[in-house]
């Protein structure tokens, strides 16, 4: 299977020359095309830094993160935001949809960005609506959508333009246990449809639908675990194992 990205020796550091903070230091690792990657750590560990600085809403100090062959440490200008809009899709945690848009204009506005013309606009958001089982709030507004509805809205505008990564900070943050379980089970239906996701989360049952997890702990890696063939549950108990390792307060990491 082929590498999707690499992150290489990146470092990154926050701060003036009188005060400077680490917030990265020496990481590297490779995604696989495919994977569903997840980043846990307690907070101010350098996870959130790690994804904004793979979607380029940071810049790195030191070190590289090629997507596929592409050094996009090295884009600039226009380059960069061509590489945003048609690589990347983000989940974010509050949603970050349009208040006066419908979810269909929504979810359309990222294909319409990208010059889309109507009729394949139309086919991309029923056919990606039918898999996120939002159809029926296709002509509502945000404020008529429940916190499930929305985020799955938030995930089909991510997803409808078939980017390379889709990246997703906190995504069950904002969300009920329920709604949290059904997004989980779309993001690996949509692994299974070939989509590579990266994903910072706190919460171990979150995790536990990835197939890989990086720990995270003073801007390095601490450990990484793979699913393999255990089941979810399994897996779940091997994340909170590592948790445990990491010392301190569950509740500061999970």
């Amino acid at each position: 299977m082929e590498d999707i990205l690499k992150v290489d020796n990146i470092e990154k550091y926050y701060g003036s020359r009188s005060s400077l903070t680490k917030a990265l230091d020496n990481i590297s690792f490779v995604v696989k095309k495919g994977e569903f990657l997840c980043f846990m750590g307690a907070s101010g560990s350098g996870k959130t830094t790690l994804l904004n600085c793979i979607s380029t809403i940071d810049k790195v100090t030191a070190g590289h993160i090629f997507v596929g062959e592409v050094d996009i440490t090295k884009l600039k200008g226009n380059e960069l935001n061509k590489f945003r809009r048609e690589e990347l899709g983000f989940v974010f945690q509050d949603f970050n949809l349009l208040d006066t848009l419908t979810a269909y204009e929504n979810i359309a506005l990222a294909l319409s960005i990208q010059n889309a013309n109507v009729k394949d606009m139309e086919t991309k958001i029923k056919q990606v609506s039918e898999e996120l089982g939002i159809t029926n709030v296709l002509n509502k507004y945000p404020y008529q959508m429940s916190g499930g509805e929305k985020q799955r809205v938030a995930s089909a505008r991510a997803i409808v333009t078939n980017p390379k990564l889709v990246l997703a900070d906190e995504p069950t943050g904002a969300l009920d246990s329920k709604s949290s379980k059904m997004l989980l089970e779309r993001f690996n239906y949509l692994n299974e449809l070939g989509a590579t996701i990266l994903m910072v989360t706190h919460d171990a049952f979150t995790a536990s639908y990835a197939n890989r997890v990086i720990f995270i702990k003073d801007g390095k890696i601490f450990k990484e675990i793979h699913k393999g063939q255990d089941t979810r549950k399994e897996f779940f108990n091997k994340i909170i194992d590592v948790v445990t390792l990491l010392g301190g307060n569950l509740n500061d990491a999970l």
